[in-house]
């Protein structure tokens, strides 16, 4: 092989090895989704729905059995809310019906129980066991004149701790098993998703701020994007978020309309790369990226 197709086959290589950054760059990158909101659905990475389910949701997951996992709002049927696990044909396997006003959080945890959190007089962390019973319950230090802005989604930690967003506290706080706060940051609006990161920071989306933060251990902010960094101020409600492992930021758009975005991917330096539209008059609570250009995202998921 001589010196100058040694150095084509490099030029070549380089080539391929950025060509992912391109077409990211063009905003031809895929997702599969769940949404979580007024209407609750899987669309597939060509924009096709896959699934529905015929409830309002506050919170969801797709399982790694197929099942899905959702936090119910509340209705006829389930006044306090719920926590159920449904097969992809509708048959319900897992039940848990709230006590109190709402249920606004569902996580599977590692060990097969069910994370959940109840808002109303007496704001908790609850864990359930498969058969329905409670075996962890932890109080939430929170406002209680309204129920309803109490707390979204919690999440339980590595470390055991549970990682609780309070809306109208404007604040995240870490309580530990039996209640106690570990560590707390305040937020510049209403927080509403809360995402302790791999590096120990935690990255917050805030609801009617329209933006999203990211502090360090000790609270200091570190990143931020906005409404009015991207095109068009496309954020009305940032409500659900999750952070991808290439490090891009996805963001709800909760309070908009038919035909504007739903769903936006950023880049670190705020360049967005994706975005998603459809005619629903609703926007999306929450949501789970399931996949990128057809492939499962790979380790747990961030959100």
């Amino acid at each position: 092989m001589t010196v100058r197709t040694i150095a084509s086959a490099a030029i070549v290589f380089a080539a391929l090895a950025l060509a992912p950054a391109a077409r990211g760059a063009d905003e031809k990158i895929t997702h599969g989704f769940l949404a979580t909101g007024a209407e609750t659905y899987i669309v597939d990475d060509a924009g096709k729905v896959t699934w529905r389910y015929a409830a309002s949701t506050r919170d969801g997951w797709v399982l790694p059995n197929g099942n899905v996992l959702l936090a119910l709002s509340k209705s006829k049927d389930f006044p306090g809310g719920a926590v159920i696990e449904v097969t992809k044909d509708g048959k319900t396997v897992f039940e848990f019906k709230g006590t109190q006003a709402e249920v606004n959080t569902a996580q599977r945890l590692a060990g097969g129980n069910t994370l959940l959190t109840e808002a109303g007089d007496t704001p908790r962390v609850l864990e359930v066991d498969p058969k329905g019973k409670i075996v962890v319950d932890v109080p939430i230090q929170a406002q209680t004149k309204d129920h309803h802005l109490q707390t979204r989604m919690t999440r339980k930690l590595p470390n055991g701790n549970y990682l609780v967003p309070q809306l109208l506290d404007k604040v995240v706080r870490e309580y530990d098993p039996k209640g106690k706060v570990v560590w707390e940051v305040k937020t510049p609006n209403m927080p509403f998703t809360a995402i302790r990161l791999k590096d120990g920071n935690t990255l917050i989306s805030c609801t009617w701020g329209n933006l999203a933060i990211e502090v360090d251990k000790d609270g200091k902010e570190v990143w931020r994007v906005g409404t009015d960094d991207l095109p068009g101020k496309p954020l009305n409600d940032a409500c659900g978020c999750q952070r991808l492992p290439n490090g891009n930021t996805v963001l709800t758009s909760y309070r908009t309309a038919a035909n504007k975005t739903k769903l936006i991917e950023v880049t670190r330096d705020k360049k967005v790369v994706w975005t998603y539209t459809d005619a629903r008059p609703s926007g999306i609570h929450h949501f789970q990226i399931l996949d990128t250009d057809g492939k499962a995202l790979e380790g747990a998921p961030m959100r």
